[in-house]
């Protein structure tokens, strides 16, 4: 198996479980968050994921992602994933995205959401960048398109069982 077919399924598929087992999506999709789905933030926000994703360095898979996190004060922090040829040190645009954000300053709780955009149809964050989404943003919104649908969910609904010391 590649690791864009290993990506595909384990970070996409198997992480999604809650969400496909919904009703089919309808375009956009929204989770129970008060935030409208047709939210300008939201549609600028994904806007930026998918320009930051054209900055992937993603030599080994091919597989592009870009994240934008919008923090209260308005501004938007963009991140992409960065592979290594020893996989376990890539990246993911999420978590640069974020951790960018923390060196610029920025601490838990100065989010309010964040979208990732992939070169792959059926895509979410992975478990270790929800994790990291919920050390600094527990309340945060998450957009991402699945399916060929937006979707617009509390990040509750992705990680519902948050892990937290």
């Amino acid at each position: 198996m590649d690791r864009r077919t290993f990506i595909t399924l384990t970070g996409a598929v198997a992480m999604t479980a809650p969400l496909m087992a919904r009703e089919a999506f309808s375009s956009p999709v929204s989770g129970t968050g008060s935030a409208p789905v047709d939210d300008p933030r939201y549609k600028e926000l994904l806007a930026a994921a998918h320009k930051a994703k054209k900055n992937a360095y993603s030599k080994y898979s091919n597989f592009q992602v870009g994240a934008a996190i919008l923090a209260k004060d308005g501004a938007t922090i963009t991140g992409c994933n960065v592979e290594n040829a020893s996989y376990g040190l890539t990246m993911c645009a999420e978590r640069t995205a974020i951790f960018k954000a923390v060196s610029m300053g920025y601490k838990p709780g100065d989010f309010t959401a964040i979208a990732i955009a992939a070169s792959a149809d059926n895509f979410s964050p992975c478990g270790a960048c929800r994790q990291v989404i919920n050390e600094f943003g527990n309340e945060m919104t998450v957009i991402f398109e699945f399916g060929g649908k937006v979707v617009i969910t509390p990040l509750a609904e992705l990680l519902p069982y948050t892990f937290k010391l």
